[in-house]
């Protein structure tokens, strides 16, 4: 398992698209063993989706995005959980793992 969060000064940005990197963090065995900080190619519609495919990522765990973005990583084989809050990516992580990762309302409305 490879999960994308995007970041912006080191913690969760809320919209994936306004993102400074992307944490590639690996998971075997229910544990973190590897982490990535990727810069991004320029976000443009369908990059992003695309991009993140090719990093191998199976999970993208974000605050908020559009629906259409939310299709083009569906079609990536991407699972796409939203609605999470600010904090550093080794904590999501772990948090999604444990079942635990409180989420919320989709914080983008486009």
């Amino acid at each position: 398992m490879k999960i994308a969060i995007p970041l912006a000064e080191g913690k969760l940005c809320a919209h994936f698209g306004h993102c400074e990197q992307f944490a590639l963090v690996e998971v075997a065995d229910d544990k973190i063993v590897g982490k990535e900080l990727l810069t991004p190619p320029p976000h443009e519609p369908g990059v992003l989706p695309a991009w993140l495919a090719e990093q191998k990522a199976t999970q993208i765990i974000a605050g908020g995005m559009g629906v259409r973005a939310q299709q083009l990583f569906a079609n990536n084989d991407i699972e796409v959980v939203l609605g999470a809050s600010p904090d550093s990516p080794e904590a999501i992580v772990e948090q999604f793992l444990a079942g635990s990762l409180a989420t919320g309302s989709n914080l983008c409305d486009h």
